[in-house]
């Protein structure tokens, strides 16, 4: 926006996406300037651009006949749509009547996505300190097919990883996902680690429920807690259905020198 005139809404949107909680640099780019106007906006510091404006038609909306019968309407039924389709849909329905109004749809979607559209996911950065936190997972090898004599081999690969070095251990499992799988390659993972983390997390355990033969959730509940008091782990598990928490331990990475272990 170098060189440009910051309009008033401009500073409108700006102010009410901060006030729905974007971020600086995310509310200046809706607002199409840098986010060094945004911190001059809420400082109280910024000042119009000096010297002559260039003239402009005071008052003109090209698109007063069609935004708030048609466009707006569009965008409340489906607030994914972009400025270029609305554009198409334009030179589709009136052909010659809209040739250059693609900047001026851009301006007036961002600005009511900003008011009114659908709120933005908010994440935080995980800060993982050293010897806090290890991760149990299982997976399946989907690109490599392993046969015995012919015959598929039905396994598993269980994975542990500590959540700051990185450092990792890995294990076949014959069978499916269970509690002995997961107690048998705990155990095998901390004793090659040479110490255990303060936190060990796992999935909901679904899985080993149904392995377990029918059991219910509060005696595999109750193993898993007896678990991780044997090796004075605090556990903690993922939330059903959310499978990104296990994050740290979705894929094989260059293992880098091992965190030292707090016990």
């Amino acid at each position: 926006m170098s060189g440009k005139t910051i309009e008033s809404f401009q500073i409108r949107v700006y102010m009410n996406a901060r006030e729905l909680g974007l971020t600086q640099a995310d509310s200046a780019t809706i607002a199409e300037f840098s986010e060094r106007t945004g911190q001059r906006i809420e400082a109280g510091t910024h000042q119009p651009k000096r010297g002559q404006e260039r003239p402009r038609r005071t008052g003109y909306d090209p698109l007063a006949e069609v935004w708030e019968n048609e466009l707006k309407p569009m965008l409340e039924r489906e607030p994914g749509l972009t400025p270029m389709t609305l554009f198409e849909y334009l030179q589709e329905r009136y052909p010659g009547q809209y040739p250059q109004v693609l900047r001026t749809l851009q301006r007036r979607v961002q600005e009511w996505k900003a008011l009114h559209g659908e709120a933005r996911d908010v994440m935080f950065e995980l800060r993982h300190e050293p010897g806090m936190m290890g991760f149990s997972d299982f997976t399946e090898l989907t690109v490599v097919e392993v046969t015995i004599n012919g015959h598929p081999f039905e396994h598993l690969i269980y994975h542990y990883r500590l959540a700051y070095s990185g450092w990792q251990y890995a294990q076949i499992i014959q069978g499916g996902e269970s509690f002995v799988a997961l107690s048998e390659g705990l155990q095998n993972a901390l004793f090659a680690c040479g110490g255990v983390p303060k936190q060990h997390r796992t999935d909901s355990l679904s899985a080993a429920y149904r392995n377990l033969g029918g059991q219910r959730k509060p005696a595999l509940t109750t193993l898993y807690d007896q678990l991780c008091d044997h090796y004075r782990l605090q556990p903690t598990r993922n939330n059903r259905g959310i499978a990104h928490e296990n994050g740290s331990v979705v894929r094989f990475v260059p293992t880098r020198k091992a965190e030292k272990p707090i016990r």
